[in-house]
C-alpha cells in the first residue's frame, strides 16, 4: 500500500456561502469540532490508509493552512522519502474565471512524474468523514475500471476519485486538447472513452459548503452516535498539537452537553455548544447552541444563542446576540461586538 497509492488533496475550492468564515483562511483550514481543521479528516484518512506521500494544492489564503500543517509531523508525514508536499497555486486569474485543479497540477507536473505510486486518490478538502481507502483500492483493482468515483449511499458524488497515476498525468497533459479542467469534467463527459465506476460509501460523511451546513454538522457532533462514527479509536483524526493548560471551571459556572477545548476559563453557563481553545466566558454570560472559536472573549452578562464567533472576537458585557439553526449569527474574525452595536 505504501508504494501503491498517492494522496492528492485539492484545496482550491471556495464556497461563497462560507464567505464570512473564509476572509482570512482557506476552506481547508476552517476550524471544526473545537480543535481540528476540516482538512484534518481527509489527511488523517489517507495516513490511516497507509498513504505516505500526500500533495496538497491550495489556491489562496493559505498562510493559516501552512501554519496548521507545518512539516506534517503530527500526521507522521515529515519523512526523508515521500511525506507531505505543499504546492500553492502560482496561477492568478484577474478576470474572475474559475481555474480548474488540472492547471494547478500542471504547474507541478514534476511531482507526479517522480511519484512511484501506481495509483492516486484525488480528494476534496472539505468533507467531514472517516474512511479507509484500502478497500476502495482493492475494489478498483478488481473492477478493471479506468476511474472510480466515490459516491455516498445517501447522495451523489463525494468528489473523490481513484485513478492510475499514469492516466492522471495524461489527463493533465492533454487538458488543453480535451477541455477537461478537473476530474469532475472527466467523469461527467458522456462521450468520454474512459470507463468510470462508482464505489458506494455507507459511512458518515458531510460536505461543508455553507454556513447553515457547517453549523448543523458541528451541532450534530454533540450527539454521541455521530461523534463515535467520526472519531473511532482504530481510525484517529490527527491535528496540530498545541499544549494548553486544562480548562478552568470557576465556581458557579455550568456546562451542559458541550465540547470544551483546553485553555478556557468558564465563568458562566454553556449549553449545547462547541468551545475552542483559550476562550474566556465571563460571569453571568449564557452561551447556547453556539460555536466559539479560539481565543474569543465573552464578557459578563452576555447572552448568545445560535451564534458563530470566529477567532479572536471580543463580545462586550451585556451584549445579546441571537440567530437560528438555519441562519446562525456570524461574527467575523478579530472583530468586537458590543451591546450598543446590536441595539
Amino acid at each position: 500500500m505504501k508504494r501503491k497509492l498517492l494522496g492528492v488533496i485539492d484545496a482550491t475550492t471556495y464556497h461563497d456561502d462560507l464567505e464570512d468564515l473564509l476572509t482570512h483562511r482557506s476552506l481547508a483550514a476552517l476550524p471544526f469540532a473545537g480543535r481540528y481543521r476540516i482538512i484534518d479528516f481527509v489527511l488523517s484518512n489517507m495516513v490511516n490508509s497507509g498513504i505516505r506521500s500526500v500533495a496538497i494544492f491550495p489556491k489562496m489564503q493559505y498562510r493559516s493552512l501552512m501554519d496548521h500543517l507545518g512539516s506534517g509531523k503530527n500526521w507522521d508525514l515529515n519523512r526523508k522519502r515521500d511525506g507531505l508536499f505543499f504546492f500553492p497555486s502560482p496561477i492568478v486569474d484577474f478576470d474572475g474565471n474559475k481555474i480548474g485543479s488540472f492547471e494547478n497540477f500542471a504547474a507541478n507536473l514534476d511531482f507526479f512524474y517522480r511519484s512511484t505510486q501506481e495509483y492516486a486518490i484525488i480528494a476534496n478538502c472539505y468533507t467531514v468523514f472517516n474512511m479507509n481507502f484500502r478497500p476502495i483500492l482493492d475494489w478498483h483493482s478488481r473492477s478493471g475500471c479506468d476511474i472510480t468515483e466515490i459516491h455516498h449511499k445517501d447522495g451523489g458524488s463525494m468528489e473523490m476519485y481513484l485513478i492510475k497515476t499514469s492516466l492522471l498525468i495524461k489527463l493533465i497533459e492533454t487538458r488543453n486538447e480535451t477541455g477537461y479542467t478537473c476530474m469532475k469534467d472527466v467523469v461527467n463527459d458522456l462521450q468520454d472513452h474512459y470507463s468510470v465506476c462508482h464505489y458506494e460509501y455507507d459511512g458518515y460523511a458531510v460536505m461543508i459548503d455553507s454556513i447553515e451546513n457547517y453549523f448543523s454538522t458541528s451541532m450534530n457532533l454533540l450527539q454521541s452516535e455521530v461523534w463515535q462514527k467520526l472519531f473511532p479509536k482504530d481510525q484517529p483524526i490527527f491535528t496540530k498539537v498545541k499544549d494548553e493548560p486544562p480548562t478552568k471551571h470557576v465556581k458557579g459556572s455550568e456546562v451542559k452537553n458541550s465540547m470544551i477545548a483546553n485553555g478556557c476559563v468558564i465563568n458562566g453557563s454553556v449549553e449545547n455548544s462547541i468551545i475552542s481553545r483559550g476562550v474566556k466566558i465571563g460571569k453571568g454570560a449564557v452561551i447556547k447552541n453556539c460555536i466559539i472559536m479560539q481565543k474569543c472573549q465573552i464578557e459578563e452578562n452576555c447572552y448568545l444563542d445560535s451564534v458563530i464567533l470566529d477567532k479572536d472576537v471580543k463580545v462586550e458585557a451585556g451584549t445579546h446576540l441571537s440567530g437560528t439553526a438555519q441562519s446562525p449569527f456570524v461574527i467575523r474574525k478579530g472583530t468586537q461586538q458590543g451591546a450598543l452595536m446590536n441595539s
